[in-house]
């Protein structure tokens, strides 16, 4: 139950994280509207954190310009009890 309940967690905050930076640039990605706006996709890292049910690895976007700030999970921690809730 636990397995089961990381993968999800983990593919729920990568497609949330996703679409908090979608809302942010204004485009859907490989969208037309976001050739040359000045501000664009620009690959995402890892980070690790510890949940209930195991650690999780989320992959955050960023942008271009370094302007998006996901609130999603908190700044620097690695250890969450918002996620299961």
């Amino acid at each position: 139950f636990d397995e089961f309940m990381r993968t999800q967690l983990e593919e729920g905050l990568d497609q949330l994280l996703e679409s908090e930076l979608t809302a942010f640039l204004g485009y859907d990605p490989y969208a037309r509207e976001g050739w040359n706006s000045g501000n664009s996709r620009n690959f995402s890292y890892f980070r690790q954190v510890k949940t209930q049910f195991g650690p999780i690895k989320v992959q955050v976007p960023r942008d271009r310009k370094g302007e998006f700030h996901q609130h999603t999970l908190p700044a620097y921690g690695q250890h969450t009890d918002t996620l299961e809730s």
